[in-house]
């Protein structure tokens, strides 16, 4: 009993110290980019001595790979909603709330994977030639069967999921430009609210569903 509880201490330790060097990391590669970025910056926002951090990421490169692969298993959770709908207005709207969600609490994630791909993914292009071509192909067939339901109106499913992505992103990528319109200030609770009704209710009219 003594050495299970000495191991689930241990993992909780791991855990809460991954999760530390992982949001610094983030921080880190948002702010400077994957060659700017150092293992001593990170570790030192971290609070963590280099070795440390290191002992958990042999490589910059494998720790930008698990930053950037965070990010991306948040975005495909957020459409388990669209999945499971029984239509494009609950199914796209819930998906647009999650993505939203996402913008505001892992601004710094969807930078980094921003950063990276206006690059042309020099790291993760084969994240995008995979996961996300799969991704991308499921959803792209789900958006078709509504339209030949008649659920929503014709549109092009690719070209529609990337205007969704610009749109919901926008918020985390371009946050300083929105904070400095709003006087400076990060938006607050009520208007990150009016912001998400205003996306859903352009986009779902835009399919005539509303």
């Amino acid at each position: 009993m003594v050495a299970q509880g000495n191991a689930s201490k241990r993992q909780k330790i791991r855990a809460e110290n991954e999760r530390i060097i992982l949001s610094a990391a983030e921080k880190v590669f948002a702010e400077a980019g994957f060659g700017g970025a150092t293992m001593q910056l990170i570790a030192d926002i971290a609070g963590l001595p280099k070795a440390n951090l290191h002992y958990y990421f042999a490589t910059k490169e494998e720790l930008y790979r698990r930053v950037v692969q965070e990010i991306f298993e948040i975005w495909l959770h957020a459409a388990d909603s669209f999945d499971s709908a029984i239509g494009p207005a609950e199914g796209i709207g819930a998906y647009i709330d999650a993505k939203m969600e996402i913008s505001r609490r892992y601004a710094n994630g969807s930078k980094v994977w921003a950063d990276e791909v206006m690059h042309g993914a020099p790291v993760i292009q084969d994240y995008l030639e995979t996961s996300l071509r799969e991704w991308t192909t499921g959803r792209v067939e789900l958006i078709n069967r509504w339209i030949a339901e008649g659920k929503m109106d014709p549109v092009d499913p690719e070209y529609f999921l990337y205007m969704l992505w610009a749109t919901t992103q926008h918020y985390a990528d371009f946050g300083h430009q929105i904070e400095t319109l709003n006087g400076g200030k990060p938006l607050s609770k009520s208007q990150w609210e009016t912001a998400k009704a205003t996306v859903k209710q352009v986009m779902l009219r835009g399919i005539g569903v509303v």
